[in-house]
């Protein structure tokens, strides 16, 4: 996202190991701090999103623990304070990652820049200042800048939310799209069979409707509001707002159970879309780098088996011109994958073996997602753990 609140037109462009760096060393210090603080490595975890789900609003959080919004956030607040000042007491971890990646000696406006790609690349708007200011205060920032610069990202995302209500302000000029820009996503639809099931009103997910971390955008088609969660669910609205080929749409239509490991989860695909050939289609945005995740995949497999029992379609909306199809075919090095592949084969992967074999082979983070996705591997995050 550059200085103007524009945003990368490919997700690609911005995929690469050094986030999931930064996401491992903050997991170890949660899965620390667990042990005697179970209901704190939980916070931690479902609201940065840690273990590859989308990150949680306070609202959603609140009622998983059945406390209020405010109090979530407070002992939200309190288990962040508790790792980082024992963090920074022992030095029980290498915080390196952190300081290369935030340096102190960058000006407000680069650091600022910075955690505002790296929000849109990983579609975490909804934590975007939690994040922000973990990430700023684990490089050695003290607490008043940290606190100021996470303000400034927050800020920033609340500014371009709000310019989806441009139906407010004269002149009225909703976005333009490009005809036909459907054409290449409907190709990646996977299409189920029999009568498609109708088109829901409204959406299904209302708990945390006024939840201010959520954006708001006024839909010609809908001749309602609608809200999202992140820049990237916004675009993907607008695209079918502005289409020709799409019809009506719904966001957040309906809840979908998943399993992960025994644990029944919920998760609402960001939108069902009806296109004016008659087919409906499911649709969830999951940013590139996250698309083979195990805990994602779950979640996916859940959501074409009910989109296919309605008669309906399903597509994974990935913020990039690469689908998910597409990344399981991307060409990787075939001695890199060997090597990837024999070593499974003997014992499961952690992170300092992952961090060794990609100083030995060069590999990149999608060859890594495509070479889980073509051999169907788990790809466990928080921490992270590849199985065969």
């Amino acid at each position: 996202m550059g200085e103007t609140g524009t945003v990368r037109d490919d997700l690609a462009e911005g995929v690469s190991f050094g986030l999931e760096d930064v996401n491992e060393v903050l997991a170890a210090m949660v899965w620390e701090q667990a042990v005697e603080r179970p209901r704190d490595g939980e916070l931690m975890t479902c609201r940065l999103g840690l273990d590859g789900e989308s990150p949680e609003t306070l609202t959603m959080l609140g009622a998983r623990f059945e406390v209020s919004r405010d109090r979530a956030r407070q002992l939200y607040t309190r288990a962040v304070g508790n790792m980082v000042r024992y963090a920074q007491a022992t030095g029980a971890f290498d915080l390196g990652v952190f300081a290369e990646r935030y340096p102190v000696g960058w000006g407000d406006e680069r650091l600022v820049r910075t955690l505002l790609g790296e929000t849109y690349a990983t579609d975490t708007d909804i934590a975007a200042q939690d994040w922000s200011y973990l990430k700023l205060r684990l490089a050695g920032h003290d607490l008043q800048d940290a606190k100021r610069m996470a303000g400034f990202v927050f800020q920033r995302i609340a500014g371009w939310q709000q310019k989806g209500r441009w139906h407010l302000l004269p002149p009225v000029h909703p976005e333009e799209v490009p005809a036909g820009i459907w054409n290449p996503w409907l190709r990646r639809v996977e299409w189920g069979e029999g009568t498609a099931a109708a088109l829901p009103a409204t959406p299904a997910r209302t708990i945390d409707l006024a939840d201010d971390s959520r954006g708001t955008m006024f839909s010609e088609k809908l001749a309602r509001e609608t809200t999202f969660d992140t820049a990237l669910q916004a675009r993907l609205f607008r695209l079918l707002d502005g289409s020709d080929q799409v019809d009506s749409f719904c966001e957040f239509p309906t809840p979908v159970t998943y399993d992960v490991d025994g644990s029944e989860r919920i998760h609402y695909p960001t939108a069902a879309a009806r296109f004016t050939d008659g087919r409906t289609a499911l649709i969830d945005v999951v940013p590139l780098g996250h698309v083979a995740f195990h805990v994602q995949r779950a979640r996916a497999a859940a959501g074409r088996a009910y989109a296919h029992s309605h008669g309906w379609g399903w597509l994974v909306w990935t913020g990039s011109a690469t689908g998910v199809a597409d990344l399981a075919t991307r060409a990787v090095d075939s001695h890199a994958e060997n090597i990837l592949r024999n070593r499974l084969a003997s014992a499961p992967m952690t992170w300092p073996d992952l961090t060794a074999y990609r100083a030995e082979t060069g590999i990149e983070l999608l060859d890594l997602a495509a070479l889980v996705l073509r051999h169907n591997w788990r790809w466990d995050r928080a921490p992270f753990r590849l199985t065969r």
